[in-house]
């Protein structure tokens, strides 16, 4: 079988950063010369988070760069990729746990995004105490720390809290394609209660904050990301997928394929979420993902099948097993597939990477990115 030839790390990340950078000339124009606090910045959103904001400074910023700041637990250890910017110009890295109290002297930020935390379902239904507390304790702590900003004369600009599409819980086929005004239909004791309703507190907390103080808040709820950055090791399924692709195995499923997604490639999802911090309205949430196409977990497991195969003559088939964690599946959604109609309206936000290119994408990083610590 002829292959075709697979691109560099560094041609797939010029890309992707091209493309992120050219959706995003008005919001980077507004934040140059101002400082950026990026929590969580060490994890999969991180990773297009950092590098697309220094992308911009070694481009179109020269002059007036954003000076970016990442504040990580690294509980997870520190990725490589980040290990490499160390050096860049206008760029700290700092060992910050946003449950612990915050450092002192605080810096001053002009632009905050909270993406702390723990998105995985396997981890956070291992770690569910850690899971609420970044949600809600790292989130006060940032919270209060822009009250007192605005105290002292120099306000936060914008703040993004990483909110979750977990947090309709499994709606109703009435509400599919699920606009933001939903209020969901969750589980607060289920096993993926501690994410979900953590999520759900952690917006209201936001909304609460504009109102009262004035705190520019805004909401991303994040629809299946997927692409540059999310570990092999992560345990969601495209990254379960790769890994079984490259060992050269059989992709196995642990269920029986018919629960329906809409997958949005990361630098789509990336422009996204800068959008949203700049152009949101205050104390408003906004589902960022892609609506279509919404395919069944053994139609993904197809079209990675295929594009493995065109790219490194991959060879495997989709088997089926029963998974030995009993509460695999509890709670879990069947169709989850976003309206975004208000953010093209409000943010301009228009996503054209479809399910096929970013797979492809997604599956040429993994080959470049084949070990990972445990996510």
């Amino acid at each position: 079988m002829t292959t075709s030839r697979i691109p560099s790390l560094d041609e797939l990340l010029h890309q992707d950063l091209d493309y992120i950078c050219a959706n995003l000339r008005e919001e980077f124009g507004c934040m140059a010369g101002k400082r950026l606090l990026i929590t969580g910045g060490a994890g999969f959103l991180g990773y297009y988070l950092v590098q697309a904001a220094l992308h911009f400074n070694r481009t179109a910023g020269r002059d007036q760069p954003i000076r970016v700041t990442v504040w990580d637990s690294f509980i997870r250890g520190t990725p490589a990729w980040l290990t490499g910017l160390r050096a860049t110009p206008r760029l700290t890295v700092e060992r910050c746990d946003l449950i612990e109290p915050l450092p002192e002297p605080m810096p001053d930020f002009e632009w905050i995004i909270h993406a702390a935390g723990i998105a995985s379902p396997p981890f956070y239904r291992k770690h569910p105490i850690k899971t609420i507390d970044a949600n809600i304790n790292g989130l006060r702590n940032l919270l209060d720390y822009s009250v007192a900003q605005a105290d002292k004369g120099k306000p936060v600009e914008g703040f993004l809290f990483y909110s979750s599409s977990e947090i309709y819980g499994d709606p109703t086929p009435e509400w599919i394609p699920t606009p933001e005004d939903y209020r969901g239909l969750v589980s607060c004791t289920g096993p993926r209660a501690c994410y979900d309703e953590s999520k759900r507190f952690g917006e209201t907390l936001c909304v609460v904050f504009a109102q009262q103080h004035g705190v520019p808040t805004k909401m991303a709820r994040p629809f299946n990301n997927y692409g540059p950055g999310l570990k092999i090791t992560d345990k969601r399924v495209i990254s379960d997928f790769a890994r079984e692709v490259l060992a050269g195995r059989d992709i196995v499923m642990y269920s029986d394929g018919k629960p329906t997604r809409t997958f949005c490639y990361s630098a789509d999802s990336i422009a996204g979420y800068y959008k949203v911090l700049v152009k949101g309205h205050v104390g408003e949430p906004y589902n960022i993902g892609t609506e279509k196409p919404e395919i069944s977990m053994a139609e993904l497991a197809q079209k990675v099948i295929t594009t493995a195969s065109e790219l490194f003559g991959y060879r495997g088939k989709l088997v089926h097993e029963r998974n030995p964690e009993a509460d695999y599946l509890v709670d879990n959604p069947n169709r989850r597939c976003p309206n975004i109609d208000k953010a093209r309206a409000h943010l301009g936000y228009n996503p054209t990477i479809l399910a096929d290119e970013g797979l492809r994408r997604a599956l040429i990083w993994y080959h470049h990115n084949r070990e990972a610590e445990e996510a």
